[in-house]
């Protein structure tokens, strides 16, 4: 559910002094936790490290990402792949082609 318009964005203020210290265009990975924090005009052009959990993932901001959140941007889920037979026939036959094209370079 959406915030309503009347409250307006939330901002972390300690994540808008971190950006109005940089230079525009200054690639300094600006860390942080605040995955709630919208993303303002001002935060455009700046690389962010958003937390996912375990690691901090570097987002660049970009002017489509105004009014999304920082944590839209760094997925807290790994996907691996899908289990079951069907899988495991798929890989081998890639496993296969991947051998024979190996061994047709080598000739």
């Amino acid at each position: 559910m959406s915030r309503s318009l009347k409250k307006g964005p939330v901002i972390d203020e300690k994540l808008l002094k971190k950006v109005s210290r940089l230079k525009p265009g200054d690639k300094t990975v600006i860390k942080t936790w605040s995955r709630w924090a919208h993303v303002t005009p001002e935060m455009v052009g700046f690389t962010f490290g958003v937390h996912n959990g375990k690691e901090h993932i570097p987002v660049t901001v970009v002017e489509n990402m105004v009014g999304h959140k920082l944590g839209e941007f760094a997925s807290t889920r790994k996907f691996i792949r899908h289990g079951g037979k069907m899988q495991k026939e798929m890989e081998a036959k890639r496993v296969a082609a991947e051998k024979s094209a190996a061994t047709a370079a080598k000739k």
